[in-house]
């Protein structure tokens, strides 16, 4: 596909294929507790008794606790090994997921979403981390693009699950969080079964024979920068998702301030045919990364998505809010795409469990009241409005830092302790 070659597809072993499978269910799983949150926190809200602004600190809870997940875990994942580490946080959100079920009030339940947050911060960048130390280089931009639309297939699942529980069978929203442990313990389970990185053992070999430490690279000059680069970069990528989604299914609802009042199953279903064009739209991108490269394929997408703005704001009608969203999702999900392989190739071997996780969500962090001042711009100018003036600019800023910064496609894993992800060839 795309100009790979016969050698370019020999089959994944199976302890590869677990260790992606287990990616890329996991970071789907974190994507479905979460949008479940997006989908129903009106009903929530009218169960508490806050306001919808109020509510929307949910998501940003959830988000704000991110990078101390991924600092944890991935402290702990460069010094123990990414297995267990791993097997610990899945475990640990995947409870606490469940116990949103039965949140007396919404104290407790804006504390699990903290502590929820946690767990979704360190599975990321771990899940990651040890998928693309485990695929083949040449491949790492196809699976790249597959991995992170597991979230856009955590978000479809939450539309269905939507559809099927509340929609269909009448239940509470409490149903959508008691039901999200079984997938959850199905991830889990696979991931017993993934082996130890053995990039990350020889590195731990080199870096005792060496004598050399993770605050060695982390705190030289060139990597540093980067690490500030990057959050930069997950900044403008994560306002641009939670910029194109969060407020999204709000917006088709709504009634009142431009508003497009349509029902909330024709809502809903036309989630689930823009999460389709999402995950279209990363496994092409993440494809053509690997002929075209990461930097110019992530800017080529989201150049893309400019002209589609009036059609995903502006539309008045379910169809063409429907090719509005599609199109849309499907270039910002292919910019997307790229990032798992670009950010762990960015990464020193030393700390890619902390480096590529704690840089997508610190920037997360930066990005998290996207949906309250999307909220609060909707009550005062409407949400197409809301919708332009956040979404326009960073569009465009991913655009051009994607552009002024570098890149190392390809990049053999394992063999370089130093400082600087590029050592041994030179960062395009």
């Amino acid at each position: 596909m795309f100009g790979s070659s016969s050698a370019e597809r020999v089959p994944l072993t199976p302890d590869q294929r677990n260790s992606f499978t287990a990616a890329l269910l996991g970071w789907m799983m974190d994507a479905f507790d979460y949008f479940i949150v997006v989908f129903v926190y009106a009903d929530i809200a009218k169960d508490f008794g806050v306001s919808l602004t109020e509510m929307a600190f949910l998501t940003t809870a959830t988000l704000l606790m991110r990078p101390v997940g991924a600092v944890i875990f991935g402290l702990w994942a460069d010094r123990k090994g990414r297995r267990v580490p791993l097997l610990v946080d899945v475990t640990f959100y995947s409870v606490v997921g469940f116990l949103c079920a039965f949140a007396p009030n919404f104290t407790v339940l804006l504390v699990l979403r903290l502590l929820y947050g946690i767990g979704m911060g360190g599975e990321w960048g771990l899940g990651a981390a040890l998928a693309m130390e485990k695929i083949p280089a040449k491949r790492r931009g196809f699976f790249s693009g597959l991995l992170q639309q597991g979230y856009s297939l955590g978000y479809l699942l939450a539309s269905l699950a939507s559809l099927l529980v509340m929609t269909g069978l009448g239940l509470s929203w409490r149903w959508l969080f008691a039901l999200s442990i079984i997938p959850a313990l199905i991830s889990l389970l696979i991931r017993t079964r993934v082996q130890e990185s053995e990039v990350w053992q020889e590195t731990r070999e080199k870096m005792r024979m060496t004598q050399s430490s993770f605050k060695d690279v982390l705190f030289n000059r060139t990597v540093l920068r980067r690490f500030v680069y990057l959050i930069l970069l997950m900044t403008a990528f994560n306002w641009m998702s939670h910029g194109t989604q969060d407020l999204y299914p709000t917006f088709l609802k709504a009634t009142d301030d431009g508003g497009a009042g349509l029902s909330v199953a024709t809502a809903t279903w036309i989630a689930v045919i823009y999460n389709v064009g999402a995950t279209i739209g990363g496994v092409v991108f993440g494809s053509l990364s690997e002929r075209f490269g990461r930097r110019y394929t992530i800017a080529f997408a989201a150049a893309l998505a400019l002209p589609i703005v009036p059609l995903f704001a502006h539309s008045t009608t379910a169809g063409f809010l429907c090719l509005g969203s599609f199109l849309m999702q499907m270039m910002v999900q292919g910019a997307w795409g790229v990032i798992p392989a670009h950010l762990t190739e960015m990464s020193p071997d030393t700390i890619r469990g902390f480096y590529p996780g704690v840089t997508y969500q610190l920037g997360n962090c930066l990005a998290a009241f996207n949906l309250p001042i999307q909220q609060s711009l909707a009550a005062s100018h409407g949400y197409p409005f809301a919708l332009v003036v956040t979404v326009v600019p960073v569009l465009i800023a991913v655009i051009v830092l994607t552009l002024v910064g570098k890149e190392a496609k390809g990049i053999e894993f394992g063999g370089r302790l130093g400082t600087s992800p590029s050592d041994a060839a030179a960062v395009r």
